[in-house]
């Protein structure tokens, strides 16, 4: 009896067990295609193909010159025959080149590369891995990227790829090395050489350092090598002063004898390590820069610096205007723009605009951007502005910028001129005006909001402490209030709205809440009652109207409109000045 109750059992699980077994796989077959669509979504991020976009991140004198390090690189169509004719090159592979790092961005993943300069061309594609099958999981089409034949002796580029899978290793051939991509906000990113103080500044993420105030330096030291394995055969140097993301040190004397050598292709690594109990050295993709020293007679006496990520449309207008009020020079830090900014800098400078182009692509980096340019400017410049595209200094009297800051000139003790700005809105458009910000919007608020500065960089204080809108000086230093008659800065903050949500992706300022983040909701740095979606308001187009002020729109219409054709230099198809 017993047996038989046994069987029956056997045979009702055996169909419950088939039954189940139905069921599993009919719910497996339904969901394959919806897991394979949200898998291979994460490949493409913001309409993002495969395809790598080589960009160069090295610095020279010709290649910081007028116009852009890298209109040289094309990026051709590929036809299906472009495999066979990338094996019939034989030597020129990509294994001719070397991954050095792979760092992880919120949109995007950085590939840091290192290849001979006599490396003609490559097809690279990138590659992801599953952390549990190392075989290819996915692939783009072939790119085919024009490598020049003269590189400079820092034959240094980092390649963009879209967002790899969290946990996926990354590669450009089956023949290179796997990397798994590190994180943006633990790493070391950028530095400096600092000839004046045989100093290296470095700039990393990481430490969480507070805003605006000096940190403890005996807590951290600058850490010098080619592989940071092997720490027998690095080199360490006492950190001088540690600040927000900016840490100065010592450079070690063979390090100094190496650079000044001017011979070396291959310049070591530079990293920050904590001291003490449970130490860490960041990773690190930053090989000092050495600044140039240049003879004070023949510096600039007002140069600009800003930073910037799909502005390019704007530059004409904001470099030809500031040209002509006493802007001899503009260092321009392109945050990881993918729009026409190379072609636009590069017609600036066949206007014999003196405009260069450096390539940072850091989040959230905004006031060491500041600090990396005052560093590079203080050999070009006596004055160095600190202001936004969207921001025109504007002097109301008969004195020129160059009358102003002569006369701060002749005060040694004046390290910095801190100039109000005015907030403009739509002024009662709803599409952006073709004449321009600076004719086309002429309605403000009544207070000034904020302030920026004009500093001379050779006073600035050691940390290069900044907040944006002003540094910190050298003590015994001072700064000085700008009277509102004498000069202000036009703030074109509260454009038409197509213009003004794009400031919804990803802002650049380090201590600044994102537009999208629940957090300091009540900031001046956000628009007041906007809340945190980029939804246009019903009234937005005549927010922000107090005061009709058209002061700048009736110079600039004096000074720039072609009276035979009405137009003015930046607006479209017209040539530049």
């Amino acid at each position: 009896m017993k047996e038989r109750r046994r069987a029956v059992r056997g045979r009702a699980w055996a169909r419950g067990s088939s039954a189940s077994s139905s069921w599993f796989t009919l719910v497996a077959f339904l969901c394959c295609p919806l897991f394979a669509t949200v898998f291979f979504s994460t490949f493409r991020i913001f309409g993002v193909s495969f395809r790598p976009v080589l960009q160069p991140t090295w610095q020279t004198s010709v290649i910081n010159a007028v116009a852009t390090d890298h209109s040289f690189l094309r990026r051709e169509s590929i036809s299906a025959t472009a495999t066979a004719t990338a094996a019939k090159r034989g030597s020129n592979s990509p294994s001719s080149i070397r991954i050095q790092e792979a760092i992880s961005l919120p949109d995007q993943v950085l590939l840091f590369l290192q290849f001979s300069s006599s490396l003609p061309r490559l097809d690279l594609v990138c590659l992801y891995y599953s952390p549990s099958n190392p075989t290819i999981s996915s692939s783009s089409p072939i790119a085919d990227l024009r490598v020049p034949a003269n590189i400079p002796s820092f034959p240094t580029s980092f390649i963009r790829c879209p967002l790899a899978p969290r946990g996926f290793s990354i590669s450009l051939s089956p023949d290179l090395p796997l990397l798994k991509p590190r994180t943006w906000d633990h790493l070391t990113y950028a530095a400096l050489l600092d000839p004046h103080t045989n100093s290296t500044v470095v700039f990393a993420k990481g430490f969480n350092l507070r805003p605006a105030r000096l940190s403890d330096p005996s807590r951290y030291e600058c850490v010098f090598g080619w592989n940071f394995a092997m720490p027998k055969y690095l080199l360490t140097s006492p950190a001088l002063t540690a600040a927000q993301e900016i840490i100065r040190c010592n450079t070690p004397p063979s390090v100094l004898l190496r650079f000044r050598s001017h011979s070396d292709p291959n310049p070591p690594l530079v990293s920050v390590k904590t001291k003490g109990r449970g130490a860490i050295t960041l990773p690190s993709v930053a090989r000092p820069e050495t600044l140039r020293l240049i003879n004070r007679k023949n510096r600039y006496t007002m140069c600009v610096c800003t930073m910037m990520r799909n502005q390019a449309r704007f530059l004409p207008e904001w470099i030809i205007y500031h040209s002509r009020i006493g802007v001899e020079r503009w260092f321009i830090y392109d945050n990881d723009s993918d729009d026409d900014i190379e072609q636009v800098i590069e017609s600036l400078g066949m206007s014999n605009y003196d405009v260069s182009r450096h390539l940072w692509p850091w989040v959230k980096t905004q006031e060491a951007g500041f600090a990396h340019c005052a560093l590079r400017a203080r050999g070009y410049c006596e004055w160095v502005g600190f202001i936004d595209v969207d921001e025109f200094l504007y002097l109301p009297t008969n004195f020129t910028l160059h009358d102003v800051l002569q006369n701060y000139s002749s005060m040694p003790w004046i390290g910095e001129l801190r100039t109000a700005c005015y907030s403009f809105g739509p002024s009662g458009r709803k599409t952006t005006p073709s004449e321009g910000v600076m004719v086309g919007y002429t309605c403000r608020l009544g207070a000034p909001e904020r302030h920026k500065s004009i500093v001379r960089p050779e006073v600035l204080n050691p940390s290069l402490i900044n907040v944006v809108h002003h540094f910190h000086l050298k003590e015994g230093m001072r700064y000085v209030n700008m009277e509102k008659g004498l000069i202000v800065i036009n703030h074109y903050k509260y454009q038409v709205w197509e213009v003004f949500k794009e400031k919804f992706y990803r802002r650049v300022a380090t201590y600044v809440a994102d537009w999208q983040n629940e957090e300091n909701v009540g900031s001046k740095d956000r628009a007041p009652g906007l809340g945190t979606k980029a939804v246009e308001p019903s009234d937005w187009s005549s927010r922000f109207c107090e005061v009709n002020d058209t002061g700048l729109r009736d110079w600039v219409s004096m000074a720039f409109i072609d009276l035979q054709t009405g137009f003015l230099p930046w607006q479209k198809g017209r040539n530049l000045i």
